[in-house]
């Protein structure tokens, strides 16, 4: 449930940002009259993402034996990669995600009105929409729908009341702070679902296993077991893990906090060269 949880709260906050956003600049230019078509937008990216969802997991689940195991393979690692790249876009974009968004909706304003901003509103929250369906299909092989669903219902429910919050009252989220520890955790939960794919590859024979089973600690803590399954579904934990579920693990988390750093690197350059 943590990691539906989580991806939910993520995207769905973001979704509430740019919206909130959105709206507050209409009325800081005296546009409420342009409201309804960024509703519009919303409601309609909405009922597109929550029916990819239903199509993915239905598939998902229809599938049987080998065909099961690639899907599952596949859109693990389909997902660790869009996540990736969301956490990379959040740590460049975090700092300026307002101002772009305010000189689109002037821009959008001035001209087309209703339909840019209906296409601003609908593109935005069709993009977390469709990632967050992609990592509910991917978490509810990790875990099981019961969970998934809840975990994901909560997740937005937060992140609604959070984006309310943001720009209907006083209250004030330290936005780089928050995406800074959520992205830490999301990072691990992208590894598991690396080392997950791989391992339901292993099963099928597209990815040789090299070593089978590296070590074998499940009669010290079992996958199986309550906590086993938890941290399963948190972070991809398997017991007896083959080689190149190790090495893609490991690899995964060089690469990342490599490229986090560089990224780092290069954000503190452009701001040093336009001071």
């Amino acid at each position: 449930m943590l990691p539906s949880y989580l991806l939910s709260l993520r995207e769905g906050l973001e979704a509430a940002l740019i919206i909130g956003i959105v709206l507050g600049a209409l009325r800081q230019m005296n546009r409420k009259s342009l409201a309804p078509a960024v509703w519009i937008g919303v409601v309609s990216a909405a009922a597109i993402s929550l029916v990819s969802a239903i199509v993915l997991t239905r598939f998902g689940l229809s599938l049987e034996e080998e065909a099961e195991k690639i899907f599952e393979g596949v859109t693990m690692l389909l997902a660790a990669a869009i996540l990736t790249w969301m956490i990379f876009w959040m740590s460049r974009q975090s700092h300026t995600i307002k101002s772009n968004l305010e000189s689109g909706v002037h821009e959008a304003a001035a001209g087309t009105g209703k339909r840019a901003l209906f296409w601003l509103a609908f593109i935005a929250v069709l993009r977390e929409g469709i990632e967050l369906a992609l990592f509910l299909t991917a978490a509810v092989f990790a875990s099981d729908a019961q969970q998934t669903l809840t975990g994901a219902l909560l997740g937005m429910g937060t992140a609604i009341l959070l984006g309310w919050s943001l720009f209907a009252t006083t209250v004030r989220l330290d936005l780089s702070r928050f995406f800074k520890v959520t992205g830490f955790l999301l990072i691990l939960f992208a590894a598991g679902l690396v080392a997950y794919g791989v391992h339901e590859l292993n099963e099928v024979g597209w990815i040789p296993a090299v070593i089978e089973h590296v070590w074998d600690v499940n009669p010290i803590l079992d996958e199986k077991s309550t906590i086993g399954a938890m941290l399963k579904a948190l972070f991809g934990y398997n017991g007896n893990p083959s080689l190149t579920e190790v090495l893609a693990y490991l690899g995964y988390f060089a690469a990342i906090f490599l490229g986090l750093r560089q990224n780092d690197r290069r954000i503190e350059a452009a701001a040093q060269s336009q001071a």
